[in-house]
């Protein structure tokens, strides 16, 4: 099998696959849950999963904007080939789901407005940039990339959660709980109004916009719901006590678990920091190693 047609299996895998944490996670939540509502809505979600991936079919209507992260070691290399071949792969995934065409014709402005409509197939749909990780990498998430590692992750990104989501400066005062509540306060505005929980929210604190909703999507390549530290513990904890519940019925499944990715600070009063509530779907991950 080449490489092309590895990606192109990723992509499938990731819009029909739960990974084995968010599964242990889910039927936990369903054992522990006492609103009658919310027990009900789980055990539908459940049933989704394994019908999904059973016939290998997207967990959702919404297939997702595809993003890629790299572990790249000291002795490997990425070449302007093996990049093409991620973007083709991805294609080819994309049109093999079959994806939901989502990609938008024309220019700058036809785009904005969507005024021409759409490319009929999905894998027109372009990846994000790629992020990637290398030994010097610095954060929660901190790997131990050896010097042949050349791991590439593939996330499916929704476009509910997007809608939902915020990155923006919060004013420290020297104070690690004012940030994470700060965090914690935007997470329980954004829930209430997503529709599709329990979620598995994501939070990135970093120097810059661009660090901070780096370090929440690295949170999501590289997260574990079977290994969450304290402070995703107390966030989860605190997040499951709104009674939003699944599909908002209420009772104690707000949250499945949660991630938090801190990155390099600066001298400054600030934190820019970046949520993102996903959707019961996600996160939509697979992994491949090269």
């Amino acid at each position: 099998m080449d490489i092309v047609e590895r990606i192109s299996d990723s992509i499938i895998e990731a819009s029909t696959n739960l990974s084995n944490d968010k599964l242990n996670a889910l039927k936990k939540a369903i054992s522990q849950e006492d609103n009658v509502n919310a027990k009900w809505a789980l055990e539908q979600i459940l049933e989704n999963y394994n019908v999904s991936q059973d016939i290998r079919f997207p967990l959702c209507d919404d297939t997702g904007i595809p993003h890629v992260v790299i572990e790249l070691g000291s002795e490997r290399e990425i070449s302007g080939e093996l990049l093409n071949q991620i973007h083709e792969g991805i294609e080819s995934g994309l049109n093999n789901l079959p994806a939901r065409p989502m990609a938008v014709k024309g220019n700058e402005k036809e785009r904005i407005e969507q005024s021409k409509g759409l490319y009929e197939k999905p894998g027109m749909l372009r990846p994000a940039s790629i992020l990637i990780d290398n030994v010097n990498d610095e954060s929660t998430y901190e790997r131990n990339i050896n010097p042949d590692t050349l791991n590439i992750h593939f996330l499916l990104e929704g476009g509910g959660p997007e809608i939902r989501a915020k990155t923006y400066r919060v004013y420290h005062q020297r104070s690690m709980e004012n940030v994470l509540g700060t965090a914690c306060e935007w997470l329980e505005e954004s829930l209430s109004m997503l529709g599709c929980t329990p979620s598995i929210p994501s939070i990135g604190i970093g120097r810059t916009h661009f660090e901070a909703t780096s370090l929440l999507l690295k949170s999501i390549a590289y997260g574990n719901l079977d290994c969450q530290n304290e402070y995703e513990k107390a966030i989860a904890d605190r997040l499951n006590q709104t009674d939003i519940g699944p599909l908002g019925f209420g009772g104690r499944t707000t949250v499945l678990g949660c991630y938090v990715n801190i990155g390099p600070q600066r001298a400054s009063g600030v934190r820019i920091v970046s949520i993102r509530p996903s959707c019961f779907v996600e996160p939509r991950v697979a992994h491949l190693e090269l």
